[in-house]
């Protein structure tokens, strides 16, 4: 299976290190549902760029979870490797006390099922966007040395939360606040011609 936008987020149980270190071996995606979710997938603990991407998540989580959105990061890794390198300084190597679920996908199923396994070895940097009912509606998979943008994820939820309220879509560069267009031919048309002058 691969993740397609429009299509469900394929479901998944797995153990996973919660915010307060504590393990859930039963952790669900779909528990989630009535939520937003930022699902990403990272290559391996005690690495390079995975640290810079799951700090810079932690550090805009209010933001996300101001929007009722959820952060979940998942890699190859057991419980117990993110476990000790969550309880690892920064200044060590480590991650520190990350305040979001750290998903462990020992079978790789979960990186199979969303279309980010390489090699049968490890996860691109996939990401997620996921709806409250379920539903992907952002894909992204980045190769492995390439680091992605935490607030390009936050502008991608307003947009579409956005969307969801007002029914109007959101044009290139859309930033929470700039005007967006109606979904028609006039609308589109009235959106150029005023970036036009």
């Amino acid at each position: 299976m691969s993740v397609q936008v429009t299509q469900p987020a394929p479901d998944f149980t797995a153990t996973t290190v919660m915010p307060d270190n504590s393990f859930n071996e039963n952790f669900k995606l779909s528990d989630l549902q009535g939520k937003y979710v930022v699902l990403f997938f990272y290559p391996l603990d005690f690495t390079f760029v995975c640290p810079s991407e799951i700090i810079a998540f932690d550090k805009k989580l209010s933001e996300f979870q101001s929007r009722n959105c959820e952060v979940v990061g998942v890699s190859v890794d057991s419980h117990f490797s993110h476990w000790a390198w969550k309880n690892t300084p920064v200044e060590k190597g480590g991650i520190g006390n990350i305040q979001y679920p750290l998903v462990a996908d020992l079978t790789k199923n979960i990186s199979r099922d969303y279309g980010v396994l390489v090699d049968d070895a490890i996860a691109l940097r996939g990401l997620f966007l996921i709806d409250k009912e379920g539903v992907v509606q952002h894909a992204l998979v980045n190769n492995l040395p390439l680091g992605r943008n935490v607030d390009e994820a936050i502008r991608v939820l307003d947009a579409l939360q956005f969307t969801e309220q007002h029914g109007e879509v959101c044009p290139a560069n859309w930033n929470k606040g700039d005007e967006a267009m109606k979904p028609s031919a006039e609308g589109v048309a009235e959106y150029l011609s005023k970036q036009a002058s």
